[in-house]
């Protein structure tokens, strides 16, 4: 009878060791690291839309933005991903050269693989950091923004945002038309490629 062989469980150190040395990125969950797939080309879009509109209306501010290939940890939730576009406005963040730990404002464009987890675990995940204030999740599909925002008691409320208005990141204090932030994205045809 074969004998089952413990789950090999890492740190978060081990998986900053272990992703260092990787072509491909990975995302890190107590203990567990999972690759994650590409994204399509209206996904990056979307994402560099919001990144570009953010630098440009923070710019001469302590915040800065930044975009997919650097990773936050929540050290609370045990965990490391690789947001599509962030905002922090903390100089610890800003000198750190491996991962951010203080965002405040997160955005995740969702793809049909990581649709149900982007708005599940992984935002209960998100809410354990102390400077989150924004946590944004775009839908390419229903040309939608829903932008969770922390209020004075601490409880998230959902604005959401879709149709030919504006969408609005109170936090950074940017309203943008929701034609700017779908800029460039066709609709989605049925042809894979």
């Amino acid at each position: 009878m074969p004998i089952p062989q413990p789950a090999i469980t890492f740190n978060f150190n081990d998986y900053l060791a272990f992703e260092s040395e990787q072509p491909e990125k990975h995302e890190f969950v107590r203990g567990e690291i999972f690759a994650m797939a590409g994204a399509r080309r209206a996904h990056v879009t979307v994402s560099l839309n919001l990144a570009s509109a953010f630098k440009t209306h923070l710019r001469g501010t302590p915040c800065r933005t930044y975009m997919a290939d650097i990773k936050v940890s929540v050290e609370a939730a045990d965990t490391g991903f690789y947001p599509d576009v962030m905002v922090s406005c903390d100089g610890r963040d800003h000198a750190a050269d491996l991962y951010l730990s203080h965002p405040i404002l997160v955005v995740e464009v969702l793809s049909d693989s990581t649709a149900a987890y982007d708005r599940g675990d992984k935002f209960a995940d998100y809410r354990k950091l102390p400077s989150l204030q924004e946590y944004v999740i775009v839908d390419i599909d229903s040309r939608r923004v829903e932008c969770f925002r922390r209020n004075a008691d601490q409880h998230w409320v959902l604005y959401d945002f879709e149709g030919d208005g504006e969408c609005e990141f109170a936090n950074i204090g940017l309203s943008m038309p929701l034609a700017a932030v779908f800029e460039d994205v066709e609709a989605e045809s049925s042809v894979i490629g």
